[in-house]
């Protein structure tokens, strides 16, 4: 099965690719669009391209688990996504994806604008490896 993982911002939307066969879980893009329904079409139209059959939405909770706007934002988009795509959503906690992301960026020689540019798209690309490795936990 193909998914497409969503790291939500609201300034930057990172998307990655993968698939559950191989487990690889490749960054796609960041989206730079702040506008709701916008973002909801580039989304639609980037699982329609991938052949998505699935969506994988992070969800950043706080460290005390609670679930505060960024949260709720992404919940939203969630089920916005669900009704628009009219396709399977899991919600997956994203904690310290960025940090990781960050991590990964580290050792590479890129000026810090590069690094951020492709910070979000790593970060999904976490979050994805995350879903399947809860996925496969008995």
């Amino acid at each position: 099965m193909r998914y497409l993982a969503i790291d939500f911002g609201q300034r930057r939307t990172g998307l990655a690719v993968g698939d559950d066969r191989t487990a690889i879980a490749t960054p796609l893009a960041v989206l730079e669009e702040s506008n709701p329904q916008r973002l909801l079409a580039l989304i639609a139209h980037a699982a329609q391209e991938q052949e998505a059959a699935a969506l994988v939405v992070g969800l950043p909770l706080n460290m005390d688990d609670s679930a505060g706007p960024a949260a709720q934002a992404a919940r939203q988009l969630a089920e916005q996504l669900g009704r628009q795509t009219k396709l399977p959503i899991h919600l997956v906690d994203e904690r310290l994806t960025s940090f990781a992301a960050e991590e990964l960026l580290r050792g590479q020689d890129l000026t810090r604008g590069k690094k951020k540019a492709r910070r979000d798209a790593l970060a999904a690309a976490t979050i994805l490896q995350q879903f399947w490795q809860q996925k496969n936990q008995p």
